[in-house]
C-alpha cells in the first residue's frame, strides 16, 4: 500500500512521492506533502520550463531557478513569468 499524503497542491488525500527529491529542506516538504500525480505535474511543467528559459541543467545557477520553480509550482500559485525574450507559439 502506498504512503497518503494531504496534497499541498491538489488539496486531496493522494499516495505520496516515494523519495525525496531533494537532499534538503525543499526535497523534505515535498516528501511530506506532495501527491505522485502532482509531482508528475511538475516533471512535465519542469521540461516547458527548461526549454523557455533555455536553462543549461550542467550550472548550478540553472539548477537554483529550477528549485525556486519548483516550490513556486507545487506550493505557490503554480504561475512563472515568462521569460523576457519569450515568444508564444502561433497555432
Amino acid at each position: 500500500m502506498s504512503r497518503m499524503v494531504r496534497c499541498a497542491k491538489l488539496g486531496a488525500d493522494l499516495p505520496g512521492v516515494p523519495y525525496k527529491p531533494f537532499a534538503d529542506a525543499l526535497g523534505q516538504r515535498i516528501f511530506e506533502s506532495i501527491s505522485q500525480e502532482a509531482w508528475q505535474q511538475w516533471i512535465e511543467h519542469s521540461k516547458r520550463i527548461v526549454n523557455e528559459y533555455r536553462l543549461d541543467l550542467t550550472q548550478k545557477k540553472s539548477h537554483d531557478v529550477l528549485k525556486e520553480q519548483c516550490e513556486q509550482f507545487l506550493f505557490g500559485d503554480g504561475g512563472i513569468a515568462a521569460p523576457p525574450d519569450y515568444v508564444p507559439e502561433k497555432a
